[in-house]
């Protein structure tokens, strides 16, 4: 053990003030709650993910300078709690869609311009589908925990490829108006990885007695697709602040911005399975 004051301490003190230190720290906090709450499921699951849903449509709020800033927090934080208690309850799928479209109506009436409302329906919507979808899926009697772990293993898998392998080979940007420093070895690298972590969580799952309810091609090109739409999530959220003028979202997570920054990718993957989630219990119906 390196004594106190010793070069080496100092060097781990140094590392740790970096971008990059604090990044891998806060990760790791985040990833060993998260993982934590989706072992647990239920009510501490849902918690969660409504305050991440909280915290999401207040900086959209905030960044886009939507007014008015405090009621639309309130109103739209309210009818985030309201889904989120919809689950919990149950409800119908009737009635907890008629939520979701009385929180985008009062949004919509609420806003003092044009342009306020757009956005503070736009922030609603995409709250939304971090308080609903998680906890639905972690909730499905065929999916569960398998599903969301998979989810988690897609996104961050594909993030931290990308990260390195850009940075280890550079080479054309991806959309350099938009994000400077992603390359298309960036996107390459996380699109191998992020698929082939997909593929695995379920294979494990298989040994444990999960029965997936897709083949394993299915499951490639599900995963393949995951991780796409999980760095089109983060290029969008990234030509989202330059269009307002903004860095990061918030300065809530050391290293990682807001909570906008860490679940922009999350979010269009859960856009993608709640669709499929709602299709399925539409035809079903």
């Amino acid at each position: 053990m390196a004594a106190e004051g010793s070069p080496e301490e100092g060097l781990r003190r140094g590392w740790l003030a970096t971008e990059l230190g604090a990044r891998v720290v806060s990760a790791l906090v985040l990833a060993a709650v998260v993982l934590f709450a989706t072992y647990q499921g239920g009510l501490l699951f849902a918690l969660v993910w409504l305050v991440a849903g909280l915290a999401v449509l207040g900086e959209w709020i905030t960044m886009a300078r939507v007014e008015p800033r405090w009621t639309l927090q309130l109103v739209s934080g309210l009818g985030l709690v309201a889904l989120a208690g919809a689950y919990l309850s149950p409800v119908s799928l009737a009635t907890g869609a008629a939520l979701f479209g009385l929180g985008l109506a009062l949004a919509l009436f609420l806003g003092a311009t044009g342009r306020d409302r757009l956005w503070a329906a736009a922030a609603f919507a995409c709250a939304a589908v971090l308080v609903i979808v998680p906890p639905a899926l972690r909730g499905h009697p065929d999916l569960g925990i398998v599903a969301v772990l998979w989810m988690f293993a897609v996104v961050w898998t594909t993030d931290i490829a990308a990260y390195f392998t850009g940075r280890r080979l550079g080479g054309p940007k991806l959309w350099p108006s938009v994000s400077p420093k992603k390359t298309w070895s960036g996107f390459g690298g996380g699109l191998l990885a992020g698929t082939l972590a997909g593929i695995a969580v379920p294979a494990a799952a298989q040994r444990w007695g999960w029965t997936p309810p897709l083949g394993l091609w299915a499951i490639a090109i599900l995963s393949a697709l995951a991780s796409v739409l999980s760095q089109l999530g983060d290029l969008g959220e990234s030509a989202l602040k330059r269009r307002f003028g903004v860095k990061d979202s918030s300065r809530l997570i050391p290293g990682h911005g807001g909570v906008m920054d860490r679940l922009d990718g999350f979010w269009a993957v859960a856009l993608l399975t709640g669709a499929g989630l709602l299709a399925v219990a539409l035809a079903r119906s």
